[in-house]
């Protein structure tokens, strides 16, 4: 029996992935949680035997919470499920540490089959974002310096911004105060040339940034 431990701040997604779990005979779910810090009480908890997780949650999320899995339990497989599949996103989870990506909108027997091998030991991409992690990326722009250069953070608060929240809201969902917000934007914008919102919008447009 595969133990699943399933990460997602929202109630309706989890009660959908039980449901999805409870047709099969050697998936379980053990634990749920709706934060990064219910994920890492969860982890240090053991019980499980693979964790699959949102990008997007309260508090500590995305790769800094892959990260922070990877150290506090180097042997536990991940799995993200997530409305993200812009092909940065998904390359970012997959060098943090996950051994997986699959995109919400995909067949429940991709996910089965994903859980199965990722479990198992394997990696699996779900093939729907191949193409996105092969041609996302575009033609080379040599007057926007590649957003590698931005920390996972930076990285963030830019998808956040450009998706039109305040700091203030922005700091709530990340567990920060606005003023470190602020001292992230100012960064990310001074790393990328950006100088006012309507340009880091367009730039967020342009690299398929913004939820889909």
């Amino acid at each position: 029996m595969i133990r699943l431990l399933i990460a997602d701040d929202h109630a309706i997604v989890r009660s959908g992935l039980r449901q999805i779990i409870a047709t099969t005979s050697d998936l379980q779910v053990v634990a749920e949680a709706g934060d990064g810090a219910a994920v890492l009480t969860a982890v240090r908890g053991g019980g499980c035997d693979l964790l699959v997780m949102d990008m997007t949650m309260p508090g500590l999320s995305g790769v800094d919470l892959i990260r922070r899995v990877r150290t506090e339990r180097p042997t536990l497989p991940i799995l993200v499920l997530s409305m993200h599949n812009e092909g940065q996103v998904v390359s970012r989870a997959l060098k943090a540490g996950a051994a997986g990506y699959v995109a919400k909108d995909c067949d429940p027997d991709v996910l089965l089959s994903a859980m199965r091998k990722v479990a198992g030991g394997g990696r699996f991409l779900d093939p729907a974002l191949v193409d996105a992690m092969v041609f996302d990326s575009g033609p080379a722009d040599i007057d926007t310096p590649p957003l590698d250069i931005l920390s996972d953070r930076e990285y963030q608060v830019l998808q956040l911004v450009a998706s039109g929240q305040s700091l203030n809201d922005i700091g709530e969902r990340l567990n920060v105060s606005a003023k470190t917000v602020s001292t992230h934007k100012a960064r990310l914008m001074q790393k990328l040339g950006i100088d006012n919102n309507a340009e880091l919008v367009r730039y967020a447009m342009r690299h398929g940034l913004l939820d889909q």
